[in-house]
């Protein structure tokens, strides 16, 4: 298959190492709500998806309205962890630079906390301003509006992208997109979340665990 135009990359659990942080502060906003969720039941249910449809399914799975006041405590907590806890995943700045493609962010976050994740951990310069919030598209993954859109922006057609992705719902996303997706298993929330078991189960077309083997996957491609 040729190489590709443009890789789109995830950013929560493939640029930056934020998925523990993440969960933490997440079951802790929930449990002093009254709602006990295990981090294994989170990693299975909420990776990848973005914060409305994290809201919709403790509404609808456990009973429980998130509200305003909720979704500052997590915010709060979760931007103070990030700025003294948050690091890059090993090894994807070089990534980055040796690609030789265009490459942009689609993620499910927030844009607020897109740019702070990769403004802590020295990235925000290397993908400025090629970045893609879910909050710009009606439905989130696993839907694959949100890659659509990002291959759509960047003009070039989906057939011609490569996605890296660490989520079974992102994986779906880019599929149903019509878009090659290597599925990233290094992140530090890979055992937890049965990362590498859960990715085979979707037949991706590639699966690593290292930053530094995605460029030579690209380069030999074709």
């Amino acid at each position: 298959m040729p190489p590709p135009k443009l890789v789109i990359f995830d950013c929560d659990g493939v640029l930056v190492d934020s998925e523990p942080i993440s969960v933490a502060v997440l079951l802790d906003v929930l449990a002093k709500a009254g709602c006990h969720i295990d981090a294994a039941t989170s990693y299975e249910t909420m990776l990848g998806r973005s914060l409305a449809s994290v809201m919709a399914l403790v509404r609808d799975e456990y009973g429980l309205e998130l509200t305003d006041d909720h979704l500052i405590d997590l915010r709060t907590q979760l931007y103070a962890r990030f700025r003294s806890d948050l690091q890059p995943i090993a090894g994807v700045a070089d990534a980055l630079n040796a690609i030789g493609c265009a490459r942009c962010v689609a993620s499910s976050s927030q844009m607020e906390r897109i740019r702070l994740s990769l403004s802590v951990t020295g990235l925000l310069d290397l993908l400025s301003p090629h970045i893609f919030s879910a909050t710009m598209v009606e439905n989130g993954k696993p839907a694959p509006d949100l890659f659509l859109f990002a291959a759509q922006q960047m003009g070039v057609s989906p057939a011609d992208c490569v996605v890296i992705e660490d989520s079974t719902a992102g994986i779906q996303a880019a599929q149903a997109a019509g878009m090659r997706v290597v599925a990233f298993t290094g992140g530090s929330h890979a055992g937890p979340a049965n990362l590498d078991q859960r990715a085979r189960a979707l037949a991706p077309w590639a699966i690593i665990d290292r930053m530094d083997q995605l460029p030579a996957l690209l380069h030999g491609s074709n």
